[in-house]
């Protein structure tokens, strides 16, 4: 059985998903996108089966995003097709792909904004943790938690823990320095392990 690789101390004990090493891994994706860029039908078909679990993941992640994940996958998709020509061989594929689904998630979330604001209506429900009816009550609701996050350090904990980027990948996705990246991080672990401790103290 192929080993899983994980991150150091991570405080929720997420998982890096992927059954290959990310050197590995990232060579694998980096053929694929040539044969993309070639017309080649099965490298483009292994391509998306292989990244579209993480961006899905990604995806829902963010509330602002989740009721449309799956549309803001194959929207994602059809950007990638359109300017597959601009990527350069040799680079990550996997930032080069996330920066284009970060576009997309955003600009989603403007135009939801605009329809919303046009119509007048609101729709946001509170959200209602569903950790008892998962499981036990001593497992914590992973999404809940990541909720409370944030924005911008629940997207770099689900690129680095989630989707198994590197820090510098996901510099290069999100058009910041690896220095502010490791800072959302640090900050983002903290209060992670403080909304942990908060949840076991009240159960």
């Amino acid at each position: 059985m192929k080993a899983v690789t994980t991150i150091s101390s991570p405080p929720c004990g997420l998982v890096i998903v992927g059954s290959e090493d990310r050197a590995s891994l990232s060579l694998v994706l980096e053929s694929l996108m040539s044969g993309y860029q070639q017309a080649d039908e099965e490298a483009a078909r292994a391509l998306v089966e292989r990244v579209s679990p993480l961006l899905l993941r990604y995806f829902w992640a963010h509330a602002s995003h989740r009721r449309f994940a799956d549309d803001l996958l194959q929207d994602t998709w059809m950007r990638v097709h359109k300017a597959r020509h601009t990527y350069r061989r040799g680079e990550p594929v996997l930032p080069w792909i996330f920066a284009i689904a970060r576009h997309a998630g955003q600009d989603n979330y403007r135009r939801a904004r605009r329809v919303e604001i046009r119509e007048t209506q609101v729709d946001v429900l509170p959200e209602i943790s569903v950790s008892s009816s998962r499981g036990p009550r001593d497992v914590p609701d992973m999404d809940a938690i990541l909720a409370e996050l944030p924005a911008s350090q629940r997207e770099v904990i689900v690129m680095l823990k989630v989707s198994g980027m590197t820090i510098e990948e996901i510099a290069r996705a999100t058009s910041s320095s690896a220095g502010s990246v490791k800072q959302k991080a640090h900050r983002a672990y903290r209060k992670l392990r403080i909304l942990l401790t908060r949840g076991v103290r009240g159960q």
